[in-house]
C-alpha cells in the first residue's frame, strides 16, 4: 500500500510539472477515473517529497496526503509555502491555489493521476472507457490505449516509486513517510 502512495505523490507531481512545461496536451492523457475514497480500501497519511524531471527541467516538491472512506486531501508545498491543495469526497472536487501556481495543474488533473497510481487496478479497470487496459504486478503498472503505453509506474521498494509519462515525455520520483497511523 506505501508503494502505491509513493506512486499516487509521482502522479501529483507530474502533474504539477506538466504545468510548468509547454507542450500542449495530448489527445491520449489518462481518462478520468472519479474513484470514491473509499474504493481505496485503507486510509493514508503520507508525507511525500518528489523530484519530476521534464526535459532538461528538475522540480522538487513536498506533498501531504490524506485519504478516509470519506475524502482524499492533498497539500501541494513549494519552498514552505502552499501552492495547491485539493479535496475530492466522491462526487466533488475542491481546489485552492495560490496565484503563482501554474494554471494547467488542476486538482482534476492531479486526481485523475493519483488514482491511478495510487488505487487498487480492479477499481481502475472498472473505470477505464473502450480501448483503454491497465497491466499491473507487484513492481510495475502500465496503462495503455488501445495497446500503446502511456503511463508507466515502477514500485521501487515500500517507499519509492517512479512514474512515467511516456507521451508527455516527464517522469516523477516519490519517496514516502508515514506520518502517522490513519484511523
Amino acid at each position: 500500500m506505501i508503494r502505491a502512495l509513493h506512486a499516487c505523490l509521482v502522479a501529483c507531481l507530474c502533474a504539477a510539472l506538466l504545468g510548468c512545461a509547454t507542450r500542449p496536451e495530448a489527445p491520449a492523457m489518462a481518462p478520468p477515473l472519479r474513484l470514491s475514497p473509499a474504493s481505496l480500501g485503507a486510509n493514508l497519511a503520507l508525507q511525500q517529497q518528489l523530484t519530476a524531471m521534464v526535459g532538461s527541467q528538475t522540480h522538487r516538491m513536498e506533498l501531504l496526503l490524506e485519504v478516509d472512506s470519506q475524502a482524499v486531501r492533498l497539500a501541494v508545498l513549494n519552498l514552505g509555502q502552499t501552492a495547491a491543495r485539493l479535496e475530492w469526497d466522491g462526487e466533488q472536487l475542491t481546489q485552492s491555489r495560490a496565484a503563482w501556481w501554474p494554471q494547467a495543474v488542476t486538482a482534476q488533473r492531479i486526481l485523475d493521476d493519483l488514482q491511478l497510481t495510487l488505487w487498487p487496478a480492479e477499481a481502475i479497470r472498472a473505470a477505464l472507457p473502450a480501448g483503454w487496459s491497465l497491466a499491473s504486478s507487484a513492481t510495475l503498472r502500465v496503462l495503455s490505449r488501445e495497446g500503446e503505453p502511456v503511463v508507466r509506474v515502477r514500485y521501487q521498494g515500500p517507499y519509492a516509486s517512479e512514474l512515467e509519462h511516456l507521451r508527455e515525455g516527464y517522469r516523477v520520483r516519490v519517496e514516502s513517510r508515514v506520518l502517522e497511523a490513519a484511523p
